[in-house]
């Protein structure tokens, strides 16, 4: 009996209603094998899937590859300087024609050396002058929709789909300040078979109801009482976001709870005392704080596992810092004991909603966020099942 039917797409009703008196997602969402095959169609074909930051790949024929439900694709920056996204498949034989990154000014497949422009187009194919009606232009490597935002690289399966900036247009005003097309991203890491549902890490990222509860102590200085949920939502809105205050000014996630590196300097006194945490579903979880931005790109290997990839993100004054990779290391030390609670959270979290006493729990209103990516998910899971 498939899971995809009338009688439990209306049970989301319960999931969207407002805060006070909306429920939980049904347990079976995030641990179906069946529905995440649906969400691959529904959501990870048609929105806009964050891959990176744009600096990864500064230079002409800079390139590189990141696989997204079983989609691997190729990240290049062309020769007149635009990025580009496309099928890393070879159109032979379906090889990967590349992995990893580099440097080059074509991609040739290791197979039958094949070869591809940075634009993807089919620029050789040897012997293959016998094969009836071959015509090379027909046989490039399919391409991506490709959008930047703040520094960020968005790529898009669907070649109709509308353009993501104006559906950010809610949270941007919060990011001004930290002109994040400029900053610097010193290189990322990424966890890989994390035990997880891909929403749960989006939920546990946003959730403002634990933040000094699982995190009692270490995150006292930014409490679960002092988030906001600053903007109505809009059903138009690609973002969901929160801000969590600060209980004095320049706090940081470390045993310190002050600043480490150097603040973005534009930054008001307002946005000196909080921190901002922004879903951009169904890829990239991203934060700030006075003196760093942090994202997590989250890629989902299966309905229970993710890879994630971490990235931090500074003022490029940080970089002169002499005690620079010193200071990084004590922020990350902080950052790593958040790290740990929250994946024993998740964990276990994954593993209750196997039980059959998994509950369609209540929402805090600390966790209006959650119930606004509720309305984001359902709103696309019904227009998926109606075309």
């Amino acid at each position: 009996m498939t899971l995809i039917n009338p009688d439990f797409m209306a049970s989301f009703d319960a999931s969207i209603a407002d805060v006070s008196s909306a429920a939980t997602l049904p347990p079976e969402v995030y641990t179906s094998a069946e529905f995440l095959e649906f969400e691959k169609e529904a959501l990870f074909m048609q929105e806009w899937l964050c891959v990176g930051r744009a600096e990864r790949i500064p230079d002409a024929g800079d390139w590189f590859t990141v696989t997204i439900m079983d989609e691997p694709i190729i990240v290049a920056r062309d020769k007149e300087g635009s990025v580009r996204a496309m099928s890393a498949v070879c159109q032979h034989r379906a090889m990967a024609v590349c992995e990893g990154q580099g440097n080059d000014t074509t991609f040739k497949c290791p197979y039958h050396h094949w070869i591809y422009g940075l634009d993807g187009r089919l620029l050789g194919a040897p012997a293959m002058e016998r094969t009836a009606d071959f015509d090379k232009a027909e046989w490039g490597l399919p391409q991506l929709l490709v959008e930047e935002w703040m520094g960020f690289v968005f790529v898009n399966f669907n070649p109709d789909a509308k353009p993501l900036t104006p559906t950010l247009g809610r949270y941007s005003p919060l990011l001004a300040n930290y002109d994040l097309e400029d900053a610097v991203c010193p290189g990322t890491f990424t966890l890989e078979n994390m035990p997880w549902n891909w929403k749960i890490m989006f939920e546990n990222f946003n959730d403002g109801y634990h933040a000094n509860r699982l995190h009692q102590f270490v995150q006292d200085f930014c409490p679960s009482s002092m988030t906001e949920f600053p903007v109505p939502w809009e059903d138009d809105s690609g973002v969901v976001f929160r801000t969590a205050g600060y209980t004095h000014i320049d706090g940081g996630f470390n045993a310190t709870h002050r600043v480490i590196m150097p603040l973005f300097p534009k930054l008001t006194e307002q946005e000196r005392t909080r921190s901002t945490f922004a879903l951009i579903p169904p890829t990239l979880c991203f934060g700030t704080a006075p003196d760093q931005c942090f994202f997590f790109l989250v890629r989902p290997t299966g309905p229970e596992t993710i890879d994630v990839e971490i990235g931090y993100i500074f003022h490029p004054s940080a970089l002169e810092d002499p005690l620079f990779e010193e200071k990084v290391a004590l922020s990350d030390a902080g950052v790593q004991v958040f790290v740990r609670q929250d994946q024993d959270a998740t964990t276990k979290v994954q593993q209750g909603l196997r039980s059959r006493f998994a509950p369609r729990g209540r929402y805090s209103w600390q966790e209006e966020s959650h119930v606004q990516l509720n309305r984001w998910l359902v709103q696309r899971y019904r227009s998926a099942l109606a075309t």
